[in-house]
C-alpha cells in the first residue's frame, strides 16, 4: 500500500507536465508564438503575458516540490546507511537543479537573458546530474533495496542515457542555428526529467510520512541554571 508521500512525485510530474503545456497552447493561442515560423523553445512560450505570469507560478510550485521531494530522499538515503558527503552532494544538486527551475520562471528570457540560461543550466544538465549520481549509489551499493518492479532500474538508467543525449543535441544544434530542432530536443528532455522525478514515487511507496527532530547544537558556554536567570526585569 502506498504511503501519501509517494503521491508528491507523482503529482509534481503530472502538474509539471500539465502545466508546461498549457503554457505552450497559450502561447500558440494568443500567437505570443508562431508555428510556421518554428517550434519554440519552452522559455518562448512563457516569455509573454499573460502566460508569463502562469508559467512562473507553474515553475515555483513545481521548483518547492522538488526540493521537498530532494529532502525526503537524502534522509531516506541516510536512514539506508548512505555515506554523509556523498548523500550532501546527491542533495546539493537537486536542491540547485529545484533553483534553477524557479529562475527560469522568475527571469523570463526576454527580459534577464543571462540570469535566464543560468537558471536554465542549474535546472536541465545539475539536474540530469542529480538522477546520474542515484544510479551511481545503486550501483556502487549493491547492498540498498530495489524498490519495485525489476525493470524500474533499467527504465531510469534508459531515462538518464535519453536525457543526456538529447541535452548534448540540444546544444548542438542550437549552435548550429538548428533552433526548432533544439527545440524539440529541450521539451523532450524536460519531459523525461519530469517523469524521473514522478519514478520517485516507487522509492516513496513505503513511507507513510516523515519526522523533522532538531538536534541541540554545541555551546560556548554553560546552559542557565534555572528559568530565573532568564528573567529580565521590566
Amino acid at each position: 500500500m502506498w504511503g501519501y508521500l509517494s503521491l508528491l512525485p507523482a503529482f509534481l510530474a503530472l502538474w509539471a507536465i500539465a502545466g508546461v503545456w498549457t503554457v505552450f497552447a497559450l502561447a500558440v493561442a494568443n500567437r505570443a508564438v508562431n508555428l510556421t515560423e518554428g517550434f519554440p523553445y519552452i522559455s518562448l512560450c512563457g516569455s509573454y503575458p499573460p502566460q508569463s505570469c502562469i508559467f512562473s507560478q507553474l515553475l515555483n510550485m513545481g521548483a518547492a516540490m522538488a526540493a521537498w521531494i530532494c529532502i525526503i530522499r537524502y534522509h531516506q538515503l541516510r536512514d539506508l546507511g548512505v555515506g554523509k558527503w556523498f548523500n550532501r552532494l546527491i542533495l546539493s544538486t537537486g536542491l540547485l537543479c529545484a533553483l534553477g527551475t524557479s529562475v527560469v520562471g522568475n527571469f523570463q528570457q526576454r527580459n534577464q537573458l543571462p540570469t535566464h540560461l543560468t537558471g536554465a543550466f542549474f535546472a536541465f544538465f545539475v539536474g540530469t546530474l542529480y538522477f546520474w549520481l542515484q544510479i551511481l549509489l545503486f550501483w556502487c551499493m549493491k547492498s540498498l533495496p530495489q524498490p519495485g518492479p525489476p525493470w524500474i532500474g533499467p527504465l531510469r538508467l534508459g531515462l538518464c542515457s535519453l536525457c543526456t543525449i538529447l541535452m548534448v543535441a540540444m546544444v548542438i544544434l542550437h549552435s548550429w542555428l538548428l533552433r526548432s530542432a533544439s527545440a524539440a530536443c529541450e521539451w523532450a528532455m524536460a519531459m523525461l526529467l519530469f517523469a524521473l522525478f514522478g519514478l520517485f514515487a516507487v522509492d516513496f511507496a513505503g513511507l507513510d510520512g516523515c519526522t523533522l527532530s532538531l538536534r541541540p547544537g554545541p555551546s560556548l558556554s554553560s546552559p542557565p541554571a534555572s528559568p530565573i536567570s532568564l528573567q529580565m526585569p521590566l
